[in-house]
């Protein structure tokens, strides 16, 4: 009840108002079934945007920090993740890796929507970085479709460091669904993640960068993430 809530009355109608989202492709999303939806990443209002613009109830991984935080904050965070249905993943872990794929599994297993952003953080300057290999990992696993979704104007709605949100032109590319092999055939994640990210640089015009994003800190620094295989 609460997800529809958020997304026809409370939340919904201002994100309408603020970025006029256009919204191209829509008909690739299966209507039915288990689909993975892989976007690029350029702000935290990314997957409000997904969630509002997609017809089927959506759900992400999110960190459990979001579940634990304290104070009327993060009580308030807890609680929206929760009635929204997103599901709490510890990252910190040696296993979270696999918890996290496990409960994207249980997502598809039940015929919904999983969506991620494969960089795993917002890019820091708008490009679109290389991609963790964990929604192909599932996707050839799974058998289940992935959609690649091109996001635009949402880092300007919600600029980076700005606790006010804009008026600006959102817009929401999605692409024909891609299909791989059953486990065993062979297929490289690695090697599929990769074309993924290029089809996403090239579908949104933006220069694709063969390097993880920096990871920014709550205090506003960033790290670079170490260059992995997996």
């Amino acid at each position: 009840m609460w997800y529809h809530l958020f997304k026809h009355v409370l939340l919904g109608p201002l994100l309408r108002i603020l970025g006029r989202p256009e919204v191209v492709g829509l008909e690739h999303v299966p209507r039915s079934g288990p689909v993975i939806i892989a976007a690029n990443h350029l702000a935290v209002i990314d997957s409000l945007y997904l969630a509002l613009v997609l017809p089927r109830r959506v759900t992400f991984l999110a960190k459990q920090e979001y579940f634990t935080g304290t104070g009327w904050q993060g009580r308030f965070t807890r609680w929206f993740c929760t009635v929204a249905g997103q599901v709490p993943v510890d990252r910190t872990g040696g296993t979270a890796a696999a918890d996290a794929l496990a409960a994207a599994t249980r997502i598809l297993a039940d015929g919904g929507i999983w969506a991620i952003h494969p960089e795993g953080t917002r890019s820091p300057d708008g490009r679109v970085y290389r991609g963790r290999t964990g929604a192909l990992r599932v996707a050839i696993e799974t058998g289940s479709p992935v959609v690649p979704v091109v996001l635009s104007g949402t880092d300007r709605v919600n600029p980076r460091g700005r606790r006010m949100w804009r008026f600006a032109k959102v817009r929401i590319h999605f692409s024909p669904p891609r299909y791989y092999p059953p486990a065993g055939a062979r297929t490289d994640a690695r090697t599929e993640t990769d074309a993924l990210m290029r089809e996403l640089a090239r579908r949104s015009g933006r220069q694709y960068v063969d390097s993880y994003a920096a990871t920014f800190s709550s205090r506003g620094t960033s790290t670079q993430s170490r260059r992995r295989h997996t």
